[in-house]
């Protein structure tokens, strides 16, 4: 059987983005899915994600799952690491449709060792990658601040790095609250410029 897996992180967020994306892949490959699971939950905790907990215990050996993005699969690169293993061990072929490089249907036992290295090296250098710039934007700030004067410590994280924050939202890195306290804004007022910010890049 072909299933398929699509999450976001609030009741707030739309579904439709990554539904599509599927329903045009399978009508491209030709491929019917036969079952669509679908969430809204946080990748922080993966024992409340019922629907995916629901979607794992049907999946058998020879099924295929679908996914837009790898990090439908967790909120950060150990969380996914450890999910495709148990997918892989389950014996479910993988379909992530913005990184075709890592499917590993239709592949065999060498090829499938092969993607399984590919994704959990990838994983490592992203994160290893997001760990150095996080650091790297601590240090040029605060090279800035003490060169005016002004250092003091850890300061609150300007509006305009609304973007980044959300995307550390996004990822699973923060939580809502924590961005919202972060860029000390309310609630209404958080919700309104990540809407705005996600129609602008649809």
């Amino acid at each position: 059987m072909v299933f398929a897996y699509i999450r976001v992180s609030t009741k707030e967020q739309s579904t439709e983005r990554q539904l599509q994306a599927i329903e045009e892949y399978a009508v491209n490959k030709n491929i019917t899915v036969d079952r669509i699971f679908e969430e809204k939950e946080s990748g922080k905790d993966f024992l409340n994600r019922n629907v995916y907990q629901s979607m794992k215990l049907a999946l058998r050996d020879g099924d295929t799952l679908i996914i837009k993005e790898l990090d439908r699969l967790g909120r950060d690169m150990k969380q996914i690491k450890d999910e495709w293993r148990e997918l892989e061990i389950i014996g479910v072929d993988i379909i992530v449709i913005d990184s075709e490089l890592l499917n590993t249907a239709n592949k065999t036992d060498l090829e499938r060792t092969l993607i399984s290295n590919i994704v959990f090296d990838l994983l490592s250098y992203v994160a290893e990658k997001e760990r150095i710039k996080i650091r790297s934007r601590q240090a040029e700030g605060i090279a800035i601040a003490k060169k005016a004067g002004k250092y003091k410590g850890r300061k609150p994280i300007e509006r305009d790095n609304f973007k980044y924050i959300y995307e550390s939202w996004k990822n699973g890195k923060i939580t809502a609250v924590k961005a919202m306290e972060m860029l000390n804004l309310s609630k209404a007022t958080f919700y309104r410029k990540v809407k705005a910010l996600e129609n602008f890049y649809k």
